[in-house]
Order: structure tokens, then C-alpha cells, then sequence
């Protein structure tokens, strides 16, 4: 499995946010969650149109524009 196969970005669902497919449930709200400390069972529970293998890919989604992009860090 890739990012590939469970992210996409299309202007008419979520604005154009990337978003898991065939949901409406946004990477970056999967990656709040994350950071927020919520756990994968937790996410899912949540967000019952999600599968545990849909964060992995919101993670690697964020992994790969991570690579792509330098975000500055200020002190």
C-alpha cells in the first residue's frame, strides 16, 4: 500500500484538501489528531469511515511533503 492509494486532493471534495478517499476527513485533521496525542483506536473510533491503514497513509502523505518543503524554524 502507498499514500497513493488511500489520499487524494480533488477541488470539488474538501476544497481541494487532501483528504482520505472516499471520505471527508481531511489529512491534516487525522495529523491534529495525531500531535494532539489522540491515539489510531481513538481516530477511529472518531471517525468510523476510517481504517487504522488510512493514517498510516495521512503519515506518509505528511512524510513525503515533508521532503518536498523546508519549513523554516524560528528560535
Amino acid at each position: 500500500m502507498t499514500w497513493q492509494d488511500r489520499i487524494s486532493v480533488d477541488p470539488l471534495v474538501c476544497h481541494g484538501q487532501a483528504c482520505v478517499i472516499g471520505t471527508r476527513v481531511t489529512v491534516s485533521v487525522v495529523l491534529d489528531n495525531l500531535a494532539a496525542g489522540v491515539s489510531r483506536e481513538e481516530i477511529v473510533r472518531s471517525y468510523p469511515s476510517l481504517k487504522v491503514e488510512d493514517i498510516d497513509a495521512c503519515i506518509a502523505y505528511a512524510a513525503e511533503l515533508a521532503r518536498e518543503r523546508i519549513v523554516p524554524l524560528t528560535p
